[in-house]
Order: structure tokens, then C-alpha cells, then sequence
């Protein structure tokens, strides 16, 4: 089972805070939550983050969090 703190955060580098930090941030338990499809769709169509798509393995961490009720 995927959590927050153990896989997903891990998957967004500063870089990544730093971009999307106008919008949430990708650190915060809260906001990706409350932003989880967003992401998903996002990272699944390979337009985020902004200097290449995740691999599908990357995607599939994301997707597997959802999928298991977003642990913290």
C-alpha cells in the first residue's frame, strides 16, 4: 500500500514544489489531496511536471495512492 509521505512525495523534486507552488503545494498532504485528480490527470498524459513526463512506473505510484484511499 502507498502512502503519502513514504512514495508520493517523494516523487516531487523542488523543482517541482517550486512551479506549482502559486497554485498548492506538492509537499503538502492537504493540497496534493485535495488536488489528486489534477495531478493524475496531469502526470498520466505526460504534461507534468513542465521538463518531461514521469516514467509509467512513477504514474503508477501516483495512481496506486489513489487508488488505496491516499494514506498519509
Amino acid at each position: 500500500m502507498a502512502s503519502y509521505e513514504a512514495d508520493v512525495r517523494p516523487l516531487f523534486r523542488e523543482r517541482d514544489r517550486a512551479a506549482m507552488l502559486h497554485l498548492f503545494d506538492l509537499w503538502s498532504y492537504d493540497d496534493v489531496l485535495a488536488n489528486k485528480d489534477a495531478i493524475l490527470d496531469q502526470v498520466a498524459a505526460g504534461s507534468m511536471p513542465c521538463d518531461g513526463a514521469w516514467p509509467d512506473e512513477r504514474v503508477d505510484v501516483f495512481r496506486s495512492w489513489i487508488a488505496d484511499g491516499t494514506p498519509a
